[in-house]
């Protein structure tokens, strides 16, 4: 066997059917448990500042107006993640946790940085189509909003928390996701086709009741970062794409209109389409331009992956 595609390198491993099966319903098990202790976590640190228990389980629950706590839980909800998926790699699989990351057996840094530069090129074209659409895909009161102790505490957890949670969801769904299903299939293009809609769909799933046009933007969102992790080789051109795009809508939300709005978005119109389509479409075709020119590494050379091997 050589040259296996990113969302086959599970073949390379020790593979067995029921692997991947025991797998995702492993990774479900430890993000639940290890949700739960995050929600717990900061709910003590809440309580701590003087807040009483009863409010501070409705902060980090989001009930009522969203607080900067919970966006802190679901930040940290989804990064934990990350640590999840690397221990099913390592005991389910025998693989080493790099491999979710890329062929490379890695995060390959240095394309992670042009990938945020090409992020930041593509909302140019962002901005322009939203210029000139119907509708804007933000409503917005078209003021801006005053600087308080909330916003401040907002932008600490956007800053240092928002890249943890848009790399767990890459490593949850256009990783493990991607390699256990992309695994199960030997036809090449069933198992691309497979690896890139099903995770797209759930994906989209997991964001709870939305609005069509919402659905649809999430959806496409998370069919063109499956084909990126297919085409580049790794989840870093998603990751600064995940990245950029939470960082425009909390900032947005946070400067013109609500965090609360911003979470739980509704009444979506398709004239926001165009313009998120735009983004993605854009950076799909520039991130998989740059990375030919850049020679970056769709495959993996060797057929069979080293499993890890216990220390004697």
């Amino acid at each position: 066997m050589t040259g296996l595609a990113y969302h086959q390198l599970q073949r390379g491993g020790r593979w067995s059917w029921w692997r991947p099966l025991v797998g995702v319903l492993a990774v479900v098990a430890l993000v639940f448990v290890l949700q739960l202790v995050v929600t717990l976590t900061v709910a003590a640190i809440v309580v701590a500042r003087g807040t009483p228990f009863e409010e501070a389980l409705d902060r980090v629950s989001g009930v009522g107006q969203v607080m900067p706590s919970y966006l802190a839980v679901v930040n940290l909800g989804w990064a934990v993640t990350i640590p999840a998926v690397w221990l099913v790699a390592w005991l389910v699989h025998r693989m080493r946790p790099g491999w979710l990351a890329s062929v490379a057996g890695r995060i390959r840094w240095d394309w992670l940085a042009v990938c945020f530069g090409l992020a930041l090129l593509a909302l140019v074209a962002t901005v322009a189509v939203g210029a000139i659409v119907p509708s804007p895909a933000v409503e917005t009161s078209g003021e801006l909003n005053d600087f308080t102790r909330q916003t401040r505490d907002f932008l600490l957890v956007i800053l240092l928390l928002t890249p943890l949670q848009a790399a767990g969801e890459e490593y949850a769904f256009r990783g493990y996701l991607t390699q256990a299903l992309g695994g199960v299939f030997r036809d090449p293009r069933l198992a691309m086709a497979v690896a890139i809609v099903v995770p797209a769909l759930l994906f989209a799933l997991a964001h709870g009741v939305q609005d069509p046009p919402i659905f649809v933007d999430r959806l496409a969102f998370g069919l063109v970062a499956g084909a990126l992790v297919i085409l580049t080789g790794g989840l870093e051109a998603g990751i600064a794409m995940h990245v950029l795009n939470n960082f425009l809508a909390f900032g947005a939300a946070l400067a013109y209109s609500d965090m609360t709005s911003a979470l739980n978005p509704t009444g979506g119109t398709w004239w926001s389409l165009p313009t998120t389509l735009t983004q993605s479409l854009v950076y799909l075709g520039l991130a998989v331009w740059v990375s030919r020119a850049m020679g970056v590494r769709t495959v993996r050379e060797q057929g069979v992956l080293e499993p890890a091997e216990p220390r004697v």
